[in-house]
């Protein structure tokens, strides 16, 4: 997402895909956070992200004022970070009676209707959150989006660095090569393969992008094969831009949206993406798998459209809530603000700033070396990593120490199971 709130692949960058994708930061660490995740207020506990209790202490907010904007709407958006859309449509349905031209409470809704594939529904809420584009696009979906046919795939890596490439078939052409990122939302492809696929835009939209401009085009693909696995009528876009791309070449790149209508485990160190269809005993197996390998599950929340999140820690920091950036590319294996490198007096090298780019801006980081990170039973030690100063704080709404990147995961493979809302991260190959 860019900073003015546009939705915008090309946060896909070098080096600071780095800050793009990662969970906002901000002070959480040593006593006062301690004491804070002990107290009752509703919002200290979100922020903390302890969301489970956050949501029973809203509840009990709006038992004695029914009329809480503010209660109803968070109690709603916690429902839609763990995928309980019962509760979240509950909540934010209440929240939009109290307030219909609330945009926050519009754009939640909005992407609660989309996890459901209930676009027809999510168009209004996305145009009442004042994303016209958005709005138009969903609007002319029409029938059931992301149709799965096939019940599993194993597609191969074309190349691991600087971003993974994998091969797919746009509308039953030639192998097209597709990178992927969990930092970015929807499919997107180039131009020139949308032009070769025969897409119209639908809708429109014109950002500033690095240096210059650049035009997103929205439309509907009629197929898109991976292997074994086709997905049929799925809302994709395409970008047109007066600069040159950061990100190698590629012929596009898959995001969040069609990774959540799937099971998909990132088998970095087999060299493969594997895409299951999505049920609860296809869910139980790979789960019975992934603990018989050593994985045990995390907990997995989705915010604002596409961020995975997870815990995890940060030179003994302890488990925090800390953004899960699968894909894209990256020479770091995580990213963290500024502050809390230096809170965990993490050794920070300020005479080698780096420029680069997060949310299509520039930005400048600093190389950093921590002692540990950790995501479950996965370890790195000693690796570098980025300390990035001007890291947005409560971009989310909680509180993160940052987010791990494309390097962390190479000896690993990870599963992302939206049935559950658990991550599974395991040493050697996927089973």
């Amino acid at each position: 997402m860019a900073n003015d709130g546009e939705w915008d692949r090309r946060s896909l960058l070098r080096g600071a895909a780095v800050v793009a994708g990662a969970a906002a930061s901000a002070p959480l660490l040593g006593e006062a956070a301690s004491a804070q995740a002990g107290s009752s207020d509703a919002d200290v506990l979100f922020k903390a992200g302890k969301f489970e209790q956050a949501g029973r202490a809203y509840e009990e907010i709006l038992k004695k004022d029914p009329t809480n904007l503010h209660a109803a709407r968070q109690r709603g958006y916690v429902g839609l970070l763990g995928n309980k859309f019962p509760d979240a449509e509950k909540y934010l349905t209440t929240a939009l009676k109290l307030a219909p031209d609330d945009k926050q409470t519009n754009r939640f809704l909005a992407d609660c209707y989309t996890r459901q594939d209930k676009l027809s529904l999510a168009a209004p809420r996305w145009q009442a959150a004042g994303k016209e584009a958005q709005a138009k696009w969903f609007a002319a979906v029409r029938g059931k989006p992301y149709q799965i046919h096939g019940d599993i795939a194993r597609v191969p890596w074309k190349q691991m660095d600087p971003s993974p490439l994998i091969e797919a078939s746009v509308n039953g052409g030639p192998p097209k090569r597709f990178s992927f990122y969990t930092g970015a939302p929807w499919l997107d492809m180039s131009a020139e393969v949308a032009k070769e696929a025969g897409l119209s835009p639908v809708a429109q939209q014109k950002i500033d992008y690095l240096g210059g401009t650049a035009w997103m085009y929205f439309g509907v693909l009629d197929s898109f094969k991976l292997g074994g696995i086709e997905l049929r009528n799925i809302p994709v876009g395409w970008t047109e831009t007066d600069q040159a791309s950061p990100v190698g070449p590629s012929d596009g790149l898959i995001g969040t949206w069609v990774f959540y209508h799937l099971l998909t485990t990132f088998d970095y160190a087999g060299r493969s993406l594997i895409l299951r269809r999505r049920t609860p005993e296809v869910a139980r197996k790979v789960r019975a798998d992934a603990i018989r390998a050593g994985a045990k599950p995390l907990p997995l929340w989705l915010a604002r459209e596409q961020y995975v999140h997870s815990t995890g820690s940060i030179a003994g920091s302890g488990p925090r809530v800390m953004g899960v950036n699968i894909g894209g590319v990256s020479e770091c294996v995580a990213v963290m603000k500024g502050e809390v490198s230096k809170q965990l007096r993490i050794r920070t090298d300020y005479d080698r700033p780096l420029e680069t780019f997060g949310h299509s801006h520039p930005t400048v980081v600093y190389p950093c070396y921590p002692t540990e990170i950790r995501l479950g039973n996965a370890v790195a030690r000693e690796v570098y990593c980025n300390s990035a100063p001007q890291m947005q704080a409560d971009e989310y709404g909680f509180d993160s120490l940052g987010g791990f990147f494309h390097s962390f995961y190479k000896p690993y493979n990870i599963t992302l199971d939206f049935t559950d809302m658990n991550v599974y991260i395991a040493r050697g190959k996927a089973a």
